[in-house]
């Protein structure tokens, strides 16, 4: 109990006893049998008590006879009677037998009505004459009311936490008329008191009774029609409960979580006192908040990875539709609102509406807070669960950015307790049956077929069966709807993640698999370009050469393959750590308007787990699915080239700027040197004439993996274009430098032997320039790389000159001190072997 209603209730009960002590110090009694009478018909009366409708109280009929009492009793007479007929009413109507300190504070409240009621009515009596009794009456009933009542209603609402003139608004206004039929009826029995004699008044009990038996069937009416009410709700709530399965139907990974989202967020909102309509409304916004999934397809939802900018945006439709679908259904509560804002951030960076602060209902941002660290908590598609102390500091650490302070102190005080209180409301959740297997029915009568021969069921005449033609209609129907529209939807997005997303989706009805892959043709190799299921890593790391294999085969001679065995791929064949459980595959050639070429794999873990139907399936969209794939990739190659290299993956020319002004501007800033190289590669042109452009683009590719080799991560290596390659190095001393510079060359007479080992020496001219010796922009210190580089072609092609009979001269350049950065600025670099 609450500290606040142990005081109150102390204060009654203190004030109570001493004020009715003193009145019954004074005790008298002018007709001691008239109050033996009147305290006996009180007490048998007492059982005759209706149950209040919405509290845990009774009303009893014996307050008439207290009224009774007030009228022609002394006062300490009138104490005593209540105070009896309270005990009775508390042992005697009652089927839990209350605690002392409930039995002192009513006998105390009672007290206090009695005697405010007394006085009350001794005031009006005395001073308004023939209007005395009728006032007086109406002033003790009115009295007696109030304190009675809401003496009573304050201690449940601060036992409850709640305010206490709304409780006493919501459960005792209501009977304020059943006081006033009662100071009635005790104002008839007075009067026929005075003018019969008080024994008349036992007359009035037949009438007494049908008062009590009337106003229990009203009561009892009231009730039905509240425990009909409730049940409405109850039944109204559980059937919006069974909607919202139908999204864990469609995205399986949320099971559970819409009954621990309500759990936590519930509990929120009564520790922040909010009304009770909006309890009711965050109760089922919990439930339904995610409903709007319905309208995201169902690739996006399950996608095993994060969203791509195109599906984020589909995604992001979902609160719009969700409260759009709980606006029809006109809940008597706010519910709509809430559900339309739970993705709002507290800075106003959220979405559909940008609202922000207290703009954004408060159920919603219970909601937002309390979302997050569940999903945070929980295992996805694309990523594990956090331990819910971690997720709780992320959720913290967005506190003032995405969610309100206020809740999200809250929950930080109470999510261990609540967490527990989750699990334990999850312990009786509905599951649906998505993946039950139904073993009767597959007989060629039940109107399916084999996949191996198809057999049409007849009856015993040997007529076909009239129902397994409709359902293989009702089964073709549902394959060209679906394939009507993946067809349709096919070509709507250039993401090709999206695309195989879609078509896996859309199938898995129709071909069951446990694992996708998209094999794309790399020069004479496949490999996987796109994976999705078992098996991931493991595909990954093959490299298939054309005609080798499964899939090798189905490229090289363009034709499917159905029920093959993934074990024959090259790469893991007879290699037991590459096991697989996969048993049977099928796999289709995609060819492309242009130079796309590929293949699209399906495989399952039974063998000859696919028919002739599955693959008739996917002949029928082969040919747009591989003109949609090849858009796809030629729209991310598209992408990839505005930044690098098609030949080599090296950064190109924009990029290079792009990284070597931030890289410039960091060395700025901390005082770093930096270095930069500009590497032309000699005697490219003569390569190319005498061995082909293939040798060529060859050898530049063998330059540019090792340079990658050679230098650090966060160093820059980029292909300018045609034979020129340029490398910026941050935080680089001159010998460092310098020795870089050696294994450069020792990288191109390697890569020249291996390419062309009967070909003249390929060699390099390196022009070097550093930071900040040489310039402060990024277009000095490319300008003197450049002179630099000019002046080396210039001395190695007057000494070549100056050699004509040899076939390779070698330029020997001053050695000076190697420590200084002007050592390398005046030189070329260490002996270079040229063309002749």
């Amino acid at each position: 109990m609450h500290v606040r209603a142990k005081i109150f209730i102390a204060v009654v009960c203190f004030i109570g006893f001493v004020s009715t002590g003193s009145s019954l110090w004074n005790w008298h009694s002018e007709d001691p049998v008239r109050f033996i009478t009147y305290l006996t018909l009180a007490m048998m009366s007492a059982g005759l008590s209706i149950t209040l409708p919405a509290i845990p109280g009774t009303i009893s009929v014996a307050f008439v006879f207290q009224f009774l009492g007030i009228m022609e009793l002394s006062l300490a007479e009138a104490l005593t009677l209540s105070w009896l007929a309270v005990l009775a009413q508390n042992f005697l109507s009652t089927r839990v037998r209350p605690t002392f300190v409930q039995v002192a504070f009513n006998v105390a409240t009672v007290s206090l009505s009695v005697q405010s009621a007394y006085f009350s009515y001794r005031i009006f009596w005395s001073t308004f004459g023939d209007w005395g009794l009728l006032l007086g009456l109406l002033s003790a009933a009115m009295v007696s009311y109030g304190v009675n009542t809401f003496s009573v209603a304050t201690v449940i609402a601060l036992i409850g936490d709640r305010d206490p003139w709304k409780t006493w608004i919501e459960n005792y206004l209501w009977s304020f008329p059943y006081y006033l039929a009662g100071a009635a009826m005790a104002g008839l029995m007075c009067v026929a008191s005075a003018t019969l004699g008080w024994q008349s008044s036992l007359l009035i009990l037949p009438v007494l009774y049908l008062f009590y038996r009337s106003y229990t069937n009203y009561v009892g009416r009231l009730e039905d029609s509240k425990n009909h009410a409730e049940e409405v709700s109850a039944l109204h709530l559980r059937t919006i409960e069974s909607l919202a399965l139908a999204i864990e139907a469609k995205d399986n990974t949320t099971h559970a979580h819409l009954r621990r989202v309500q759990t936590y967020a519930l509990a929120l909102g009564h520790d922040l006192h909010l009304e009770p309509s909006q309890i009711d409304a965050l109760r089922a916004a919990a439930i339904l908040h995610d409903i709007g999934k319905l309208a995201v397809p169902e690739h996006i939802i399950c996608k095993p990875g994060k969203l791509t900018p195109e599906e984020f945006e589909k995604m992001k439709i979902h609160p719009v539709v969700g409260a759009e679908i709980l606006e029809h259904v006109r809940f008597p509560y706010p519910v709509a609102p809430i559900v339309r804002a739970h993705h709002e951030k507290w800075n106003g960076t959220g979405y559909p509406s940008g609202l922000k602060g207290e703009e954004i209902p408060i159920g919603a941002r219970i909601l937002a807070a309390v979302d997050c660290l569940d999903a945070l908590a929980s295992d996805r598609q694309y990523r594990r669960a956090l331990p819910l102390e971690e997720a709780m500091r992320v959720v913290v650490a967005e506190s003032g950015t995405s969610f309100d302070p206020q809740v999200v102190d809250l929950l930080q005080l109470r999510f261990v307790e609540l967490e527990k209180a989750a699990q334990a409301a999850c312990i009786d959740i509905v599951k649906l049956s998505t993946n039950l297997k139904i073993e009767r029915g597959e007989a060629p009568a039940a109107g399916f077929e084999s996949s191996s021969e198809p057999v049409k069921s007849q009856r015993a005449d040997g007529v076909p069966d009239e129902m397994s033609f409709l359902a293989a209609i009702s089964s073709a129907r549902g394959e060209v709807q679906t394939l009507f529209d993946l067809a349709s939807e096919l070509g709507d997005s250039l993401s090709l993640s999206e695309t195989l997303s879609l078509v896996t989706s859309r199938l898995k009805p129709l071909i069951p698999h446990e694992a996708v892959v998209l094999w794309v043709r790399r020069g004479s190799e496949l490999e996987a370009y796109y994976v999705q299921g078992a098996n991931r890593a493991l595909f990954e790391s093959l490299r298939i050469p054309l005609g080798e294999g499964l899939t090798g085969w189905v490229a090289q001679n363009d034709k499917p393959i159905l029920n093959g065995n993934p074990a024959v791929e090259p790469g893991y064949l007879n290699d037991p750590s590459k096991f697989t459980t996969l048993r049977s595959a099928i796999a289709l050639p995609l060819k492309g308007v242009g130079s796309f070429s590929g293949v699209l794999a399906f495989y399952r873990a039974d063998r000859d787990a696919f028919s002739k139907d599955h693959l008739r399936v996917l002949m029928g969209i082969a040919s747009k699915l591989a003109t949609s794939i090849e858009n796809a990739i030629a729209h991310e190659t598209l992408v990839q080239n505005q930044t690098s290299d098609p030949l080599t993956g090296l950064p190109n020319l924009n990029c290079l700027l792009e990284r070597f002004d931030a890289e410039l501007g960091r060395s700025r800033r901390t005082g770093a040197p930096l270095a930069v190289l500009i590497c032309d590669v000699n005697g490219l042109k003569s390569l190319n004439t005498r061995f082909g452009y293939e040798s060529g683009d060859r050898l530049l590719t063998e330059l540019a993996s090792g340079l990658r080799g050679i230098f650090r991560d966060y160093d820059l290596v980029a292909r300018l274009g045609g034979d020129e390659f340029a490398i910026v190095i941050p935080e680089i001393t001159p010998e460092t430098a310098a020795e870089r510079i050696q294994d450069i060359h020792a990288l191109v007479a390697q890569a020249s032997s291996t390419v062309a080992p009967n070909c003249e020496p390929i060699s390099l001219s390196i022009g070097e320039a550093f930071y900040p010796q040489d310039g402060d922009s990024v277009e000095d210190l490319l300008s003197q790389a450049d002179r630099r580089i000019s002046q080396v072609k210039t001395l190695l092609h007057a000494k070549t000159k100056s050699s004509p009979r040899s076939n390779s001269a070698r330029l020997a350049t001053p050695k000076r001190p190697a420590a200084s950065a002007e050592s390398l600025q005046s030189s070329s670099v260490e002996p270079i072997s040229v063309a002749g």
